[in-house]
């Protein structure tokens, strides 16, 4: 790369329903943005969502070749625009979590001798044996998850090894499904890779090792030694170790861009591949995530996951191995009925209009006078159930809602489920004002007398306030959105009154891009020590969008209560009737 040349870094996001890119320079400025929406600009393939919903309305897939075809349409547009491949010095990438990709023997032959005169879909359309890939959305498995817990001892010691039980979206219960219903085809398969080192794999025209994060949404990764568990890959399938590879560490190196990209798009040979990884994982990269932060990102599914160091796995949520930091993991909750509910209520409420929607939620009052929706189009995660639920002040059931407060019951609902189930896992929503004079003490600096007492009065906490027993809290916990809704003010206030937390964004809504092109900048300097923290002080810091109404604390912890009890209610049989229709 020629001295003059100012180098740039990309970040990929193959996430549901888009394939998205942002190249960043080194002050960490987004200098390029740009996605290929696999509905609107790849209608060939027939996805609705980005997907294809079987007729069983369990299992769910998206065309392998579609993932593909839509990387030869994003690089084009890069090349057509001008953007400068030479000037990339490295690059790292996201896939949606949980989707598998299936190569068959001899795929790796074709990998290694692509023709730069050729695009990618038409060089690689013999390459997979499963030519619909299971994606995140898919819960046809249930048989398979019960296997599998079973063979390890049950629910809690799988999540022991694994950081959760037996879920049907997983990698290896996905496998087991196609190796019992299909055993040629799973026979025909050199590799599995996650939809992640796929991605990578496409660019390094050679297969790509799976990553620690990602590897572990998979029930099959023992997150504390990240390594392969032969008790899980021996109940799932024969040979499940050597179809998936070697685990790497997210920060790794795997090589140079392949010819192919050097020769058709003009990347420079020393490009380098950085991991690729899941893109909540690197959601948590792109947006800055410190210890104690709480994430959200609301998208096709809405996640919250936050940054911790002694992992506690249960039978609900999960933990992955963290993507920046290897000694450390990363908790997750991931709900289904995300931006596309949404959307539903919006067309049907608000006449598909995005400002009718927050006018509604503006007209409407905080806690809407008690009146609480669960709303669940497929069947949702936490808590495994299904259905529209309507419930009034008296808790009694009710067949519909006007309009704005259908609109604000399925956005408080969402909220409330998300911290509920949060706090089901031991997170704290707030701290005390004790933590946070401690802090002061520890931080500040000293005062003349050598105490800190005074500034601790300087800024509103007092000594009496310090030393005694008040339950007063501050809200020191920050959430931090993203994802496509935490462009709407009004559906982030109703996140800040519910948790009662101040709410912050980035600049951009694609996190995980972002996060990804951090990544590649980090994988350059990983080996040396250097933390993704040191890496990304120029980048900018989040933005506070809104803080907690006034009394809404009050009016919600009641709802939560509430929320919580009528949840057991709804889990249980609209499940049971669904799964034995």
């Amino acid at each position: 790369m020629a001295a003059s040349e100012a180098p740039c870094y990309l970040g990929w996001d193959f996430s549901t329903q888009q394939l998205k890119v942002i190249a960043i320079d080194e002050q960490l400025r987004v200098i390029y943005e740009d996605n290929i929406h696999f509905d609107k600009d790849l209608p060939e393939f027939g996805t609705h969502c980005g997907v294809h919903v079987h007729s069983d309305k369990l299992t769910v897939t998206s065309p392998v070749l579609m993932w593909v075809k839509a990387l030869d349409m994003i690089l084009e547009k890069m090349k057509s625009s001008g953007f400068k491949f030479s000037h990339v010095r490295a690059f790292s990438g996201a896939g949606q979590q949980h989707g598998s990709v299936y190569w068959k023997e001899g795929a790796s032959q074709i990998l290694k001798n692509l023709s730069p005169d050729l695009p990618l879909h038409q060089l690689l359309k013999a390459c997979f044996s499963v030519s619909d890939s299971p994606v995140w959305m898919d819960s046809s498995t249930t048989t398979q998850c019960l296997s599998l817990e079973k063979a390890v001892g049950g629910a809690q010691n799988l999540a022991n090894i694994t950081g959760s039980r037996a879920c049907e979206r997983f990698t290896g219960n996905q496998i087991a499904k196609i190796y019992s219903q299909n055993p040629e085809v799973y026979v025909q398969t050199e590799r599995i890779s996650l939809v992640s080192s796929f991605a990578a794999s496409l660019f390094l025209s050679a297969y790509a090792p799976i990553d620690y994060c990602d590897g572990s949404g998979m029930n099959l990764l023992q997150i504390h030694d990240k390594i392969w568990s032969t008790a899980c890959l021996n109940a799932c399938a024969p040979g499940l170790e050597e179809k998936l590879g070697p685990v790497v560490p997210s920060s790794s190196v795997l090589g140079s861009v392949s010819p192919y990209y050097i020769q058709r798009y003009g990347f420079s040979p020393d490009c380098k591949v950085v991991t690729f990884t899941g893109d909540n994982p690197a959601s948590l990269a792109g947006m800055k995530l410190e210890e104690g932060d709480i994430a959200i990102s609301l998208g096709t599914s809405d996640t919250l996951f936050l940054w911790i160091k002694e992992p506690a796995p249960a039978l609900e949520g999960h933990i992955f191995c963290n993507p920046v930091d290897s000694r450390a993991y990363m908790a997750l909750l991931c709900f289904k009925n995300g931006s596309l509910i949404r959307e539903r209520i919006r067309d049907d409420c608000a006449s598909g209009s995005w400002d009718e929607f927050s006018k509604a939620l503006k007209c409407t009052v905080v806690g809407n006078n008690g009146n609480l929706g669960f709303y669940f189009d497929v069947i949702e995660i936490t808590p495994e159930a299904v259905g529209i639920h309507r419930f009034n002040g008296d808790n009694n059931k009710v067949p519909d809602f006007p309009k704005e407060v259908e609109i604000r019951a399925l956005i408080e609902g969402q909220f409330m489920a998300k911290r509920i189930h949060a706090e089901k896992l031991g997170y704290k929503i707030n701290l005390t004002v004790d933590w946070w004079s401690q802090w002061l003490i520890s931080n500040l600096p000293k005062t003349p007398d050598g105490g800190a007492g005074q500034l601790i009065e300087d800024v509103g906490l007092s000594r009496k306030t310090q030393n005694s027993s008040s339950d007063c809290t501050l809200p020191r916990t920050r959430i931090l959105a993203t994802g496509g809704a935490s462009y709407n003010k009004e559906i982030l206030q109703v996140l800040s009154d519910v948790f009662s937390a101040p709410v912050y964004t980035i600049d951009t809504a694609n996190s995980a891009c972002l996060g990804c092109a951090y990544r590649a900048i980090h994988g350059l300097v990983a080996e040396t020590s250097v933390s993704l923290v040191d890496v990304v002080k120029l980048a900018p810091e989040p933005r506070l969008v809104v803080t907690p109404t006034t009394g809404a604390d009050q009016l919600y912890q009641p709802l939560l209560k509430r929320y919580a009890e009528l949840e057991q209610k709804v889990l249980y049989s609209p499940v049971s009737s669904h799964l034995a229709k």
